[in-house]
């Protein structure tokens, strides 16, 4: 027969083997989130990127309009932030700019290709390096 003390300590152990379950359910399921959140911020600090990366882009397809002399390499202020049109190389008929956005540490390099003779994208890419 079980005595009064053996019946609480039961109880008692069952109690905090019970709470370190939820606990460890709980801390799994923040952490979840807590990681998720920094997911949702690299995804709108990339777009961020690209967006500068393209709009660097367009500035060179612009002053390549306007002088089809343009050479590039320069950095573009766009507000606070900053992207950098590379040297544009001439090859086989087309112009290759390449521009490249970096902002909080994620990067895009855009390589495009436009004819020369109306300024046409022949093709628009994200590469990984240059």
């Amino acid at each position: 027969m079980k005595t009064n003390f053996q019946k609480g300590y039961i109880a008692l152990t069952s109690a905090v083997i019970i709470s370190a379950l939820i606990m460890i359910i709980a801390l799994t399921l923040s952490s979840g989130s807590f990681s998720g959140r920094f997911d949702i911020l690299g995804v709108e600090f990339k777009k961020i990127s690209r967006a500068l990366a393209e709009a660097c882009a367009e500035t060179a397809l612009l002053k390549l309009a306007q002088n089809s002399s343009y050479s590039g390499d320069e950095n573009i202020q766009i507000g606070d932030k900053q992207c950098s049109i590379l040297a544009i190389e001439s090859a086989g008929g087309q112009k290759i700019i390449k521009t490249k956005a970096n902002f909080q540490n994620f990067i895009t390099n855009l390589k495009i290709a436009v004819s020369i003779s109306n300024l046409a994208v022949v093709y628009w890419e994200e590469v990984a390096n240059f």
